[in-house]
């Protein structure tokens, strides 16, 4: 069958077989505009696999039927798939610019912090300590200095040390550090 060769036997063989196809489609879904895109998918299959037409092993129109067979349940496919993701998606609220915004400020302030995180892992354990308990956990040098059991001289002098070497790493979690002592 030539039917992607030559046009007036595809017009032939359309008008012979349209309302047929459209009954069968029309039995399957539902929708109208849908059954008219399918049987339009279905002359579509026929035009790309004409060359795979034997005629011994059946009837055009079983070939046709075929066909038409395998297109719509392709569709009923495609359409579970979008159920199943939509009934996922069911109940979850989008996004909007607002939410999205904040997201961004939060993934922005994380950002900062694993910074400032691994800048404090590669400080002395005595200069962290100081600086976290000065600049994380908001306590003054004096109740620092307690907290440690070091005098408050010796604590001022690793909260020195350990701003100057976050200064010299220079990243954006050492200036959040240093602005929170």
């Amino acid at each position: 069958m030539r039917l992607n060769e030559d046009p007036a036997a595809f017009e032939a063989f359309y008008r012979r077989h349209v309302d047929a196809v459209l009954r069968f489609v029309t039995r399957r879904v539902s929708d109208p505009h849908l059954a008219a895109d399918l049987t339009a998918d279905i002359f579509v299959a026929v035009l790309d696999s004409a060359h795979t037409y034997v005629p011994g092993r059946g009837s055009e129109a079983a070939w046709l039927y075929g066909i038409a067979r395998n297109v719509v349940s392709a569709q009923h496919r495609r359409a579970a798939r979008e159920s199943r993701a939509g009934s996922r998606l069911a109940g979850r609220r989008l996004m909007d610019d607002d939410d999205l915004t904040r997201m961004e400020e939060r993934i922005d302030a994380g950002r900062q912090m694993r910074h400032a995180w691994e800048a404090l892992a590669g400080l002395p354990e005595g200069e962290r300590a100081v600086l976290e308990l000065v600049a994380v956990d908001q306590l003054s040098l004096k109740e620092a200095a307690a907290a440690l059991g070091i005098r408050q001289v010796t604590a001022r002098v690793r909260l020195h040390r350990a701003r100057r070497a976050l200064r010299d790493v220079a990243s954006p979690a050492s200036v959040y550090l240093e602005g929170q002592a």
